[in-house]
């Protein structure tokens, strides 16, 4: 007798697994929490200028109260050397016939009397998804570059490297402020790494090493 069942055509996907709906394949994989909630910001588009976004507005992510700049207080012999050094300077400059530098040098000689006598205010600093915020004046990402942490003193000092004059920018931070975080916070958006000394850094520290003024 002939088998009736040879003359079935089989169905090719009938021997096929069947896929599950819960395989590893379909489940999307779960980001990452970053260990900083920043604000998540969904853009819309203008409806005065079409093609154009609204605003983000700004927030706030760190803030903290500190001295404006390092600051000593300075003894009797830095004040005497300072004025050795400036007369010297002052008489070798007139007896060149320069007249125009040496106003210049008692007008640099009263700028460090004044910083060096006068102790300076505390003001507000702010890191915002703008920029950074130091008393009035903001800072924005696009103008920063390179930042550092150095320290004078007694102060932990944070410097980033600006396009604005003098090209360097110079934040007191509080004594409680975690460094970890703020460099995690930083690291976002610039880049940690300390530049190479320029030439007038390097003049200043033989001077410094040379001629100390503080003891």
């Amino acid at each position: 007798m002939a088998n009736r069942s040879s003359g079935q055509k089989k169905d090719p996907k009938s021997n096929q697994p069947k896929k599950s709906k819960n395989t590893a394949a379909t489940q999307k994989p779960q980001p990452d929490k970053s260990e900083f909630d920043y604000p998540a910001y969904n853009q819309q588009e203008s409806k005065l200028a079409p093609g154009l976004m609204k605003p983000i507005p700004e927030e706030i992510v760190v803030e903290w109260k500190a001295s404006s700049r390092p600051f000593k207080k300075k003894d009797k012999k830095f004040f005497s050397t300072v004025f050795i050094i400036c007369l010297l300077v002052c008489l070798i400059l007139f007896f060149a016939g320069q007249v125009l530098p040496v106003a210049v040098v008692v007008a640099v000689a009263f700028l460090v009397y004044v910083l060096s006598v006068i102790p300076p205010e505390k003001i507000t600093y702010k890191i915002s998804n703008y920029g950074i915020r130091v008393g009035d004046n903001l800072y924005y990402w696009e103008e920063m570059g390179r930042f550092w942490l150095d320290k004078k003193y007694d102060f932990q000092l944070l410097m980033i490297e600006t396009i604005r004059f003098p090209g360097r920018l110079t934040i007191v931070l509080d004594k409680k402020m975690p460094i970890d975080a703020l460099k995690d916070i930083l690291s976002e958006v610039l880049l940690n790494k300390k530049p190479e000394p320029t030439l007038y850094e390097k003049v200043a520290n033989w001077l410094q090493e040379k001629i100390p003024l503080e003891s």
